[in-house]
């Protein structure tokens, strides 16, 4: 045997959407139903075990072999889950390991993402138009065999329906998961010509260890937190009620009648909105907007989302998904979302943290303006290490301008890094023909580079200032064009990359021919636009060909997953391929640095965009900073550089 092929169906009273494998896997009345499987691609068998079957020895014996690969779509599901199924009725073949390795694990719905695919077993099939499709009656299926349901003559009183209860609809589910091994087979057999590199196989077995591995919560600091907005929430509600007068001043239909019935007519109470009727609101208008402002604040999802996620060692676990965004590889947030989490900027963020833990909710009250966005801030402070151990927190330094920089050969730009110059100082000299100093001459010009740099890097124009936040910042409107004139001035190369870029991209998806810009590499093959990136890794557009944009010009089309998790068809051009580009190198830097934090013994618990967490009792902030910041052989005479700092909890220095 040198594969093996394996989708389960699995039973739990754990919401596994809310949840994530882990604690549904770690629930005692977790239990595998079915187990279909194919050895080297014969024909898929099916053990049922919820009605006594058991799986043939070679099959467990294969599980913990090194020597064969196991193969899943969303292959983290079954590995979890078997891993809980074996530490319970294999015990021997699980000792002193928590989880079976990753490493010999290969996830088929990875490497439809690394092709461009969906991330879904039912879409990626319909794409490949295979001759197999998935069975779409199985979602009734599962809902009746694999979650709770309540107690019935049919169930013996019980909290889920054996399969005596439905023999038809049983035998229905066991077709189900048969076809779902033959679906995978088949996308395997297509998708075998473009086979994922190793190194990025290697990348997702770190990945599948940092998810593993986990982090702490606090859990006193979350279960205080979701309390005290409770109160507060509830306070904030009853004063409404008594000014308003109304049933439910939350409801917007309501609120904007009694705002009107006092001189305040609105026709939406965005925040937008809100925000600007409190310019000129006063008394009792002024406080009935503040607090729907409060009310319509959503600070503890996130801390509620940490309840359903600590597993019984109080860790959260799953919350990175590997190549989670197709366009660039990198990695996207599960569960808790920590790709977005809120910025903390509270000048005494240990006190306010330390008065949530005890549960001093009045003096929240009294001491911060909004309770909610001071529980807002605190969520990263949820995020704890070990007992014993502290953080270590490393990231990359103005990463993307960097890459990109060194893409174009912006010469300028990599001399102001490797002196460690300030980067908005340096642009906004360029830009403006003067000296700027962030404290000293010419420092109000800083801003206008910092906010050029942020917006113009990927042929970006008024609009991608106006989205920065650039009028928001003091600068007029009428300044706006100048400064991405004197920007793209500024930076000649990088203009010029855009272009040879969109340049090389019409010209390989319309001959077909491989073209070249620097260390790319344009081909088209089999349907699928690639682009190769320095690293060796490949990004792909499937379907490519040319249209017109609604300027008359060449525009660049292709098949992806769009709005609403639809596949249809997207638009592209030279300064979003740029950013597609320089966002996918970064993260090849990213993971080639969180490789050297592994290799050296440090245990990576979480990642968030260019910013890697170690948990840590001995390491030092110079060691990971300078690991992370190895700089690879493809990357020569890039200027990585990393920050770094230590912590007791987490938290933006």
């Amino acid at each position: 045997m040198h594969e093996l092929f394996v989708d389960l169906e699995t039973f739990s009273p754990v919401n596994l959407t809310k949840s994530g494998v882990y604690p549904y896997a770690e629930n005692p009345d977790f239990d595998l139903l079915l187990f279909g499987y194919s050895i080297d691609g014969a024909p898929v068998q099916v053990v049922d075990l919820a009605s006594g079957e058991s799986l043939p020895g070679e099959v467990v014996e294969a599980l913990v072999d090194p020597g064969v690969v196991k193969w899943a779509f969303n292959a983290a599901f079954e590995r979890v889950c078997l891993s809980a199924w074996l530490s319970r009725h294999h015990p021997e073949l699980m000792a002193a390991r928590r989880f079976l390795d990753p490493s010999q694990w290969r996830c088929t719905m990875v490497w439809s993402a690394y092709l461009g695919l969906p991330m879904s077993l039912e879409q990626a099939a319909a794409v490949l138009n295979l001759p197999v499709q998935k069975d779409a009656a199985g979602r009734k299926l599962i809902t009746q065999f694999c979650t709770p349901t309540k107690p019935s003559v049919l169930n013996h009183g019980a909290i889920r329906n054996p399969p005596s209860s439905d023999p038809a609809g049983w035998e229905a589910f066991t077709a189900y998961n048969r076809r779902d091994v033959e679906v995978e087979l088949a996308i395997h057999e297509r998708l075998a010509a473009f086979p994922m590199p190793e190194a990025e196989w290697d990348t997702y077995a770190l990945d599948q260890q940092i998810n593993d591995t986990g982090i702490l919560l606090d859990a006193v600091l979350v279960d205080n937190a979701v309390a005290c907005d409770r109160q507060h929430r509830a306070a904030t509600l009853a004063r409404a009620q008594e000014l308003t007068g109304l049933e439910n001043p939350n409801s917007p239909i309501q609120l904007k009648e009694w705002l009107a019935t006092h001189g305040c007519h609105m026709t939406s109470l965005t925040k937008t909105e809100v925000a600007t009727a409190l310019e000129t609101a006063t008394g009792d208008v002024r406080e009935a907007l503040e607090l729907r402002g409060e009310l319509a604040k959503s600070s503890v999802k996130k801390y509620e989302a940490m309840q359903h996620v600590a597993g019984r060692d109080g860790r959260g676990r799953g919350f990175l998904q590997f190549y989670g965004a197709g366009r660039t590889g990198r990695f996207a947030g599960r569960l808790v979302q920590v790709q977005n989490l809120p910025r903390n900027y509270l000048p005494d963020l240990d006190e306010a943290r330390a008065l949530v833990r005890t549960g001093n909710f009045d003096a929240i009250e009294l001491l911060y303006p909004s309770v909610p966005d001071t529980l807002s801030q605190l969520i990263r402070t949820a995020f704890i290490p070990a007992p014993g151990h502290r953080f270590v927190v490393a990231d990359f330094s103005a990463i993307e301008a960097r890459v990109i920089a060194w893409l174009a050969g912006e010469t300028t730009t990599l001399k102001a890094f490797e002196e460690g110059k300030d980067l908005y100082c340096e642009t906004a000299s360029r830009m403006f023909g003067v000296p700027v100093e962030k404290h000293g001459l010419n420092a109000d010009l800083r801003q206008k580079g910092k906010v050029a740099v942020l917006s113009c890097g990927y042929q970006g124009g008024v609009g991608a200032l106006t989205a920065m936040g650039a009028l928001r910042m003091g600068l007029a409107e009428h300044e706006l064009q100048p400064l991405v004139d004197a920007w793209r001035a500024a930076n000649p190369n990088i203009v010029d990359l855009w272009a040879q870029i969109n340049a090389a991209a019409i010209d390989t998806i319309s001959t077909r021919q491989p073209t070249r810009v620097g260390p790319l590499t344009f081909t088209v093959e089999s349907g699928i636009f690639f682009i190769v990136l320095p690293s060796g890794r490949r990004l792909a557009y499937v379907k490519p060909r040319l249209g017109e944009n609604r300027f008359g010009g060449i525009s660049i089309l292709y098949d992806a997953v769009t709005t609403g998790r639809k596949w249809g068809t997207l638009e592209t051009y030279g300064g979003k391929l740029t950013e597609n580009i320089v966002q996918a190198i970064a993260r090849d830097l990213l993971v080639y640095g969180m490789h050297q934090v592994s290799q050296a013994g440090h245990r990576i618990v979480m990642h968030v965009h260019d910013e890697i967490v170690v948990e840590t009792a001995t390491a030092s902030v110079e060691e990971i900073c300078g690991l992370m910041a190895t700089v690879p052989d493809w990357a020569d005479g890039l200027p990585l550089a990393a920050d770094g700092y230590e912590c007791d909890f987490y938290r933006k220095d």
